[in-house]
């Protein structure tokens, strides 16, 4: 099943702390890429009520089928591929079967034809690989909002902690409690409407 982990930790940044980061670690030889994210809930938030989440992620030319659930170690992300042309049924509120995704909704009782297209988030994002983590600046707009974001993604809850904590202490900027972008992307759609 393809499957995995994902143990990451989030901070939101003002514009100015972003450059910070930008500035401390080697973000100028990377390239920057865009990639929408496209989402889909129930009309009774089924999914949110479990934790869950379900997106269609489209980078570069290539789109994956997301199902996002809790886990005690971090998040247990289902993927399935899809073509552009089974992407965009997806995006007309006519989502087809995919075998990974389709068993995981199906166990959390959420049936292929409740999933209704909510909308999409665009990210302008740069990586690079640091202290054996994934080091992440985000800068995503949805609605009529734009914001700035450090992640971390890591192999263990330890090392993404140390790592985490040592760019945002070289770099003094706050912990902030960071809710992740779906769940902001669903207040900007709540505010919007």
């Amino acid at each position: 099943m393809s499957q995995e982990i994902e143990i990451e930790y989030k901070n939101l940044l003002m514009m100015e702390e972003y450059d910070q980061i930008h500035r401390f670690l080697p973000f100028n030889s990377v390239e920057l890429f865009e990639q929408t994210n496209y989402y889909f809930e129930t009309a009774d938030l089924k999914l949110r009520e479990q934790g869950s989440a379900l997106r269609i992620r489209k980078k570069n030319t290539r789109w994956t089928l997301t199902l996002k659930q809790p886990h005690e170690d971090g998040l247990l992300e289902t993927h399935d591929t899809l073509t552009d042309e089974e992407a965009n049924l997806w995006i007309q509120n006519k989502p087809m079967d995919k075998p990974h995704v389709s068993r995981q909704l199906q166990e959390l009782g959420v049936d292929l034809g409740d999933l209704e297209f909510l909308g999409s988030l665009t990210t302008r994002r740069k990586e690079l690989e640091y202290e054996g983590t994934t080091v992440v600046l985000d800068h995503s707009l949805y609605y009529d909002r734009e914001d700035y974001e450090l992640e971390v993604e890591a192999p263990s809850q330890s090392k993404g902690t140390e790592v985490f904590q040592k760019i945002l202490k070289e770099c003094k900027i706050p912990q902030r409690k960071t809710d992740n972008k779906i769940k902001r992307f669903y207040d900007a759609k709540l505010q919007s409407d």
